[in-house]
């Protein structure tokens, strides 16, 4: 099957997601063409059945804002058209949902009809969809496409109890590559970052408001007062420097290390104890996902999708948004205990293994292959 994705190319949860299912889908077989104003952050090399097309735009005198929606529409005509694809894929409901509607209007127009996936990823329909201005453009564009997937059931439950969707939504769960994410021998790196033998913490987001990455430092001091231990700050954003800040006035800083962006983050996980996600919103969780995979137990709030994915007193614990004593007194009873945390690595591997990729991928090409045979035709 030829099939066009859609995505935000950043480090983002969708961006990685999409990345990584073209990726694997390509793997199997597929012709895969990523349509999107930059290459994808994780599309870092050449890969045989993958295509990227770069969406361009350019600033005219008259446009305050430059009009990429209407970029990103006329490239997936032209790639649609002349690529011959048989379906476009689109993460993330604002705007590429919207874009994709209008361009197979246009297509149609011209004698070729394309069915179009949108998969939910969670801000799209917890924060930037419930906001009133857009409610209408999204529900619209959930409902005029020809299959809709969420990445978890309280996404789903979510979609429906925000908008007036009628369409079936079909659960499809993130999914990890073991390929990449495990565990491994990395004694001369976790000696370099703890070098006294001290416990781990990670912590990896794009440090927005709603990832409370302050919470992570409240969790730490209270950890580190009972411990020698490390935290480790994967990722960048706008809350970074406020962290800096307050990292500072906490007196952390020695034991805190910002690392920014990090491509190769499974080697930074495989070498932690503990990873800490504290969020506000959590559609999923895929950066848990990810430290499960490398053996590495959760404590995270108790939010959205994060109990599908993270289950209490096996693999983790779920606290409240915001109970940071709660979230610490968890953290320090795994840090504490040797066999605990033995115990909690081996349950965190287990539970990774049922979003194992070629679990998962296969469920989206059997959900392509529904889509194509039953897309109405206007």
């Amino acid at each position: 099957m030829k099939i066009g994705i859609v995505c935000y190319p950043t480090y983002g949860g969708s961006g990685v997601v999409a990345t990584e299912l073209g990726l694997g889908l390509a793997k199997r077989g597929h012709e895969v063409h990523f349509i999107t104003y930059k290459r994808p952050a994780r599309l870092s090399a050449f890969h045989e059945n993958v295509v990227f097309h770069e969406v361009s735009t350019q600033d005219y005198p008259l446009f305050e804002y430059t009009p990429y929606d209407t970029s990103l529409a006329s490239k997936l005509v032209d790639v649609v058209k002349f690529e011959d694809l048989d379906l476009l894929h689109v993460h993330y409901a604002i705007p590429h949902a919207a874009v994709a509607y209008m361009a197979k209007k246009i297509l149609l127009t011209q004698g070729k009809y394309i069915p179009v996936v949108t998969t939910l990823h969670g801000t799209d329909i917890t924060l930037v969809g419930n906001d009133n201005s857009f409610a209408p453009v999204v529900a619209f564009s959930i409902n005029k496409s020809d299959g809709v997937t969420a990445v978890s059931e309280s996404l789903k439950q979510q979609t429906y109890e925000y908008f007036d969707v009628h369409n079936d939504i079909r659960v499809i769960n993130n999914f990890i590559d073991f390929d990449r994410f495990r565990r491994s021998n990395k004694d001369h790196f976790k000696k370099a970052i703890a070098p006294e033998g001290e416990r781990i913490l990670v912590h990896v987001s794009n440090f927005r408001k709603v990832k409370r990455v302050e919470d992570v430092l409240q969790v730490f001091k209270r950890v580190y007062d009972e411990m020698p231990s490390k935290l480790l700050l994967i990722g960048d954003g706008p809350e970074r420097h406020n962290l800096e800040e307050r990292c500072r006035e906490m007196k952390l800083c020695h034991e805190t290390r910002f690392l920014g962006k990090q491509d190769a983050v499974e080697e930074l996980l495989a070498i932690s104890d503990l990873f800490i996600m504290p969020s506000g919103s959590e559609s999923f969780g895929l950066a848990a996902l990810e430290a499960m995979a490398c053996e590495v137990p959760v404590i995270s709030s108790n939010i959205g999708g994060l109990p599908e994915v993270n289950i209490h007193g096996e693999t983790g614990y779920l606290s409240e948004v915001g109970d940071v004593e709660d979230m610490a007194a968890n953290a320090i009873s795994i840090l504490k205990d040797e066999g605990k945390l033995k115990q909690f690595r081996k349950n965190a591997l287990e539970q990774a293994r049922r979003f194992d990729i070629d679990k998962i991928l296969p469920q989206y090409e059997q959900y392509y292959e529904e889509v194509v045979k039953t897309a109405v035709y206007s």
